[in-house]
């Protein structure tokens, strides 16, 4: 295509010369995005993902050994080069979201989790087993859908608590419960109890942060304690679980087995890729890394991880303290609950003091969907806590909100 400049005619003969504008309008809104963005924020996610590649790289070895067969041999960094072509993808998905319009983003995300609904209505019927649990779906890649759902439920069940500032007499907390509700029922035919209790976790944060009676969180409780106790009884897959985890672990159980990787390396690790524990470890690179990374970088390394998490979600709820955008506040809320819930819930289990829920680390764990969906996370956490710096909010009280609806 010519580069030579555009010449446009002009009254009296004169012509004036102009040059195409889609680059300039492109670098216009590249300066506007990073003049909004919280760079605090994604410098903080960009270093938990290069702690991840280190992870990866450690554990990939055992990974490999374990399965690799009599007919094909898998490289000792198999799942380290694999990670790092899934968190290339992952970036792009995470820089592509944060760039995208409020409004975009919602519509967007509105309709991302009603398809990942009608596949997780799928996955009992044409889903694939892995571990025990049919949670895929083959597009040619294994797609998890209940990953992809996580983000995108935070975002629709934010836009239904919003409703509530337009007519408070909508039954907003029934129609988001019925949604969750839904969920957690075909998660748990899955089986998946653990993200079924993160679903339920992010939405008791939203309701609560939307305005609703201590009574009704009392009830909620309530309600809580009886579902767990109704799934000990008449759930299998969450009686083993529980049983197991207060029954004592045997010397062959994953989570014993993880927990003694995480220690065996004291406070400041036995080496890079020279832990032998990892080697018996089972999903080595998935559900039990932050074990690996005890093991080989040290418990320090394990409480820098911690607290990135922690500095994550901090960086979050001080970024939100002068939002005046109910739809923000919740969405925002919801996104971090469920990447600091399922982070949270991984290390406990790591640390036994959980039982095991086959839930990866994020941004941490080897994972095709689930780093994706991670990153896909972060993008819209990113998206909607950008912000004009030259432009104050005014202080936002959804108490005296809801008032003056009530009012009118």
């Amino acid at each position: 295509m010519s580069t030579q400049p555009i010449y446009i005619p002009r009254a009296g003969g004169e012509r004036e010369r102009r040059r195409p504008q889609l680059p300039q309008d492109r670098k216009r809104e590249l300066r506007i995005w990073w003049r909004e963005i919280d760079r605090w924020l994604l410098g903080l996610v960009l270093l938990l993902m290069a702690v991840g590649t280190l992870a990866v790289a450690a554990a990939s070895p055992a990974s490999a050994n374990r399965l690799s067969t009599a007919d094909v041999a898998l490289p000792d960094l198999y799942f380290f080069w694999a990670h790092v072509r899934w968190q290339v993808l992952g970036l792009l998905v995470l820089l592509a979201t944060s760039m995208l319009p409020r409004e975009l983003m919602r519509r967007g995300s509105i309709l991302l989790a009603g398809a990942m609904l009608v596949l997780l209505l799928l996955v009992p019927f044409v889903g694939y087993e892995v571990n025990g649990a049919k949670r895929w779906i083959r597009f040619g890649l294994g797609v998890q859908p209940s990953e992809f759902l996580k983000p995108a439920f935070a975002i629709t069940v934010a836009w239904i608590l919003s409703w509530k500032l337009r007519d408070p007499k909508l039954p907003v907390i029934l129609i988001s419960g019925a949604l969750v509700g839904v969920i957690t029922v075909l998660l748990m035919a899955q089986p998946n109890l653990g993200a079924a209790i993160l679903f339920i976790g992010c939405w008791l944060v939203m309701v609560m942060l939307a305005g609703l009676p201590l009574q009704r969180i009392g009830m909620l409780v309530g309600a809580g304690v009886a579902g767990m106790l109704a799934a000990y009884l008449f759930y299998d897959n969450a009686r083993q679980r529980i049983d197991s985890f207060f029954g004592g672990p045997s010397a062959y159980d994953h989570v014993d087995l993880a927990n003694r990787t995480l220690t065996g390396g004291g406070w400041t690790g036995s080496g890079f890729w020279l832990g032998q524990n990892k080697m018996r470890l089972p999903e080595a690179h998935t559900d039990y890394i932050f074990s690996v990374i005890g093991e080989e970088l040290g418990l320090i390394v394990c409480a820098i991880v911690v607290l990135l998490y922690l500095a994550i979600v901090l960086r979050v709820l001080i970024r939100l303290v002068d939002e005046d955008r109910l739809f923000i506040i919740l969405a925002a809320s919801g996104l971090i609950a469920l990447f600091g819930g399922q982070a949270f819930i991984n290390i406990l289990v790591n640390l036994q003091l959980f039982p095991s829920k086959g839930m990866t680390l994020p941004l941490v764990s080897y994972g095709g969907s689930s780093t994706i969906a991670q990153c896909f996370t972060m993008g819209l956490l990113l998206a909607v806590t950008r912000r004009n710096p030259y432009l104050a909010p005014e202080p936002f009280d959804l108490r005296d909100a809801l008032e003056k609806e009530e009012d009118q």
